[in-house]
C-alpha cells in the first residue's frame, strides 16, 4: 500500500492522482487488460440484450399493457443505464486512470451507477412480488395487479433509489462530515455505505422470500391436483411443471447471489477491517459480477417468455424475408393470401373453442383455483421454443 495506508483529512477531500491513487488498484497491464475485456464483453451484450427486450415489450400492444412486462422494461431499462454508466466510468478510472475534474462530477457519476443497479434490484423484487400474488392469489390478480399501481410502483421505486443515491453528492459525505471515508469508494462516508448495504440485504431477503413461498405454494398446487386430478397425464404435466419452476426459481437465486454477494460481504469487511491492496483488487474484479448479472437478467427473465420468444422469433423472420421482398411473385403473393385467409379462418375456430372451454371450467374453478397461476408460470419455466 505504501503512501496510500494513511492520508490526511485535508488530501482525502482533493481531486488528484495522488490523491486517487489509493483506489486505483489494478497494478499490472494484465489486470487492466482482464477488467477491459470483461467490460466490454459483459457492457456490449448487455446493451444489445437490454435494447432488444425493451424493443420486443413496447413494439407490441398486448405486451406493453401487462404490469408483468412493464416490470421486465423497468428491469432492463436499469440494466441499460448501469451497463452504460458503470463501464464508462469503471474502465475510465481503473484502466486509464484518469480523475474527474471535481469531487462533485465523481460524486454524480457514483450516484448513476448507484441508482441503475438499486433500480434492477427493485425491479426483481416488483417482479418477485408480481409472481408471488399472481400464484397464491390468483382470483384477486388482476384487481390487485394493474396498469396504474405497476406504473405508480415504479415511479416510487426509481424516486427512493435517486433520492438513496445521491445522498453523498447531496451532503452525505466524508468530506463534508469530516467523517471516516470508505477504503473502497473515495469521499464515500463509511455510515452512508454501510445504510446503502442494509437497504441492499433488506432487498434480496425481500426476493428469496418471495420466490420461497411461490415455490411453496406451487408445491401445494401439485399435491392438491394429486388428491383431485383424475387422469394421470394431467398429474404428471401438474408435477414437471412444479420441478421446472424449482429448477427456474433456484437458477434465479443462485444467479442473483452469485452476483450480489461476493462485493456486498467485502464492502461489510471494509467498514470494520483494514483492507490489503490484493482484497482490493479482488472487489474491482468481484464488481464486474453486478456487470454480469445485468448481462444474465434479460436471459433469465424476459427472453424465456413465450411472447417475447415469440416475438424474437418473428423479428428474426422478417430480417430474413426483407432481402427477398423485392422479388415476390404474383404467385407468392397467392399463397400469402391464402395464408392470411387460412390464419384468419384458425383464429375464429380457436375463439369459439376457447370461448366453450371457459363455459365448461366455470363448472369446477373450485376444484383448480390455482389455474391462473400455473399458466403465468407457464412463460417462467416453460422452454422458448415451446
Amino acid at each position: 500500500m505504501g503512501n496510500c495506508e494513511m492520508y490526511e483529512n485535508a488530501s482525502k477531500c482533493t481531486v488528484s492522482s495522488k490523491s486517487m491513487e489509493c483506489f486505483m488498484v489494478l497494478s499490472t497491464q494484465a489486470q487492466k487488460i482482464s477488467i477491459a475485456t470483461l467490460c466490454g464483453l459483459f457492457g456490449t451484450l448487455c446493451i444489445f440484450e437490454n435494447c432488444l427486450v425493451l424493443y420486443l415489450i413496447f413494439s407490441s400492444p398486448s405486451t406493453r399493457r401487462k404490469p408483468s412486462y412493464i416490470f421486465i422494461s423497468s428491469l432492463a431499462l436499469a440494466d441499460l443505464l448501469a451497463s452504460i454508466i458503470f463501464v464508462g466510468s469503471f474502465v475510465n478510472f481503473h484502466v486509464f486512470n484518469e480523475t474527474d475534474s471535481s469531487k462533485e462530477l465523481f460524486l454524480l457519476k457514483l450516484g448513476g451507477v448507484n441508482t441503475s443497479f438499486t433500480a434492477s434490484l427493485s425491479s426483481l423484487l416488483l417482479m418477485a412480488l408480481d409472481r408471488y400474488i399472481s400464484i397464491c392469489h390468483p382470483s384477486k390478480y388482476k384487481l390487485l395487479v394493474t396498469r396504474k399501481r405497476a406504473w405508480t410502483a415504479l415511479g416510487v421505486l426509481w424516486m427512493m433509489c435517486v433520492a438513496t443515491a445521491f445522498l453523498p453528492l447531496l451532503g452525505w459525505n466524508c468530506c463534508t462530515l469530516n467523517s471516516a471515508c470508505s477504503e473502497l469508494f473515495p469521499f464515500v462516508d463509511n455510515n452512508y455505505l454501510l445504510t446503502w448495504i442494509c437497504l441492499v440485504m433488506v432487498l434480496l431477503g425481500c426476493i428469496v422470500c418471495a420466490y420461497a413461498h411461490v415455490l411453496l405454494r406451487a408445491h401445494q398446487h401439485v399435491v392438491y391436483m394429486g388428491e383431485h386430478q383424475v387422469q394421470v397425464g394431467k398429474q404428471n404435466t401438474r408435477m414437471r411443471m412444479d420441478v421446472m419452476l424449482a429448477k427456474t426459481l433456484v437458477m434465479v437465486l443462485i444467479v442473483l447471489m452469485l452476483c450480489w454477494l461476493p462485493a456486498l460481504i467485502l464492502m461489510i469487511y471494509s467498514i470494520f477491517v483494514h483492507l490489503t491492496n490484493h482484497l482490493r483488487k479482488v472487489f474491482a474484479f468481484c464488481s464486474t459480477l453486478y456487470l454480469l448479472n445485468s448481462m444474465v437478467n434479460p436471459l433469465i427473465y424476459a427472453l424465456r417468455s413465450k411472447e417475447l420468444y415469440s416475438s424474437l422469433r418473428k423479428l428474426f423472420s422478417r430480417c430474413r424475408r426483407q432481402p427477398g421482398t423485392s422479388n415476390d411473385s404474383p404467385k407468392a403473393e397467392s399463397i400469402h393470401r391464402s395464408s392470411v385467409i387460412e390464419t384468419s379462418v384458425k383464429m375464429c375456430m380457436s375463439r369459439r373453442d376457447a370461448a366453450l372451454g371457459s363455459l365448461r371450467s366455470a363448472s369446477r374453478v373450485s376444484l383448480d383455483h390455482f389455474s391462473f397461476g400455473s399458466l403465468f408460470f407457464s412463460d417462467l419455466v416453460g422452454s422458448p421454443g415451446s
